[in-house]
């Protein structure tokens, strides 16, 4: 157990090696995020259109089926922007664990090239996500505790689709079959590498949210009203970057996982010690 938690560390530190390289990755979840944005809020009047048609309190079935409906647009939507993007943070991690030199456009240039497929998948992810809502918010008790099991169980079957898509010209199915057969034979070290890597940074929101209280109660104390929303203003924008420098992180992380699933081999860098019992090898 402490092997693993050691190792889902040492794999944490590879990563930000690689950011610290290449840190231009850093702008695929900024675009993600300016653009998941941008199409909620154009979706923002039609959920503002429905919530005041239920309001009226008439054809309230057709507006479930509505709701539903618009719930799913979104969802394939907006899975579509975070695949898109990902996949060219994931193609660009690969690029430079195999020696290469990424850019921005390099890895854009990956995920318009496999848009088509990204989409589809985009669709059977948002298909599950409806799917688990719905049973979340009509089953109850037991709904809630079904949806949320089977959610983290797709999460972690799912978490290598996007690397399989970006190196291999397989089909979204395919992808999902992949990297379930990969979940399968490193369940354990996935969940473990991912836990170590969201304790790593839930304690660094901790930490600076303690100091931004504690700056905030001294500008109080000085009446510095300014000061208060000056640091606010500061804080806000470094939670953004941390929040960024995690979702980086979490590609790279993929990326580096797949690569070793796949290879098997320290080729590009990536210190045998570190990754070498990340992933069992493959019995013949």
């Amino acid at each position: 157990m402490f092997d693993r938690l050691g190792r889902s560390w040492n794999l944490v530190k590879f990563s930000v090696s690689v950011l610290q390289q290449d840190k231009e990755l850093l702008v695929f979840p900024l675009l993600s995020a300016i653009a998941a944005m941008a199409v909620l809020g154009s979706f923002l009047p039609l959920i503002l259109a429905d919530v005041a048609i239920r309001d009226e309190g008439s054809g309230a079935p057709m507006n479930d089926q509505v709701d539903m409906a618009l719930i799913f647009i979104i969802y394939v939507i907006e899975y579509f922007v975070m695949f898109f993007f990902n996949a060219a943070l994931v193609s660009a991690a690969l690029e430079r664990i195999h020696g290469g030199n990424p850019t921005v456009a390099s890895g854009l240039k990956v995920a318009f090239a496999k848009i088509g497929i990204i989409f589809f998948y985009s669709i059977i992810a948002a298909t599950v996500g409806v799917l688990l809502r719905s049973i979340g918010e009509r089953g109850g008790l037991v709904g809630r505790l079904l949806s949320g099991i089977t959610g983290i169980v797709w999460s972690l079957a799912s978490f290598l689709v996007v690397p399989v898509l970006v190196s291999r010209n397989v089909g979204p199915i395919d992808a999902v079959k992949e990297s379930l057969s990969l979940m399968r034979r490193t369940w354990g070290e996935n969940i473990i590498a991912n836990a170590g890597l969201g304790i790593v940074f839930f304690l660094v929101y901790i930490g600076v949210t303690m100091m931004m209280f504690a700056l905030m109660a001294l500008s109080s104390s000085l009446g510095s009203g300014t000061g208060i929303i000056g640091l606010l203003a500061v804080f806000v924008v470094l939670f953004v970057v941390i929040a960024l420098v995690q979702a980086t992180l979490q590609g790279i992380f993929s990326a580096a996982l797949y690569h070793y699933a796949i290879d098997g081999e320290d080729d590009a860098g990536i210190p045998a010690a570190i990754l070498g019992g990340a992933f069992s090898p493959k019995k013949p």
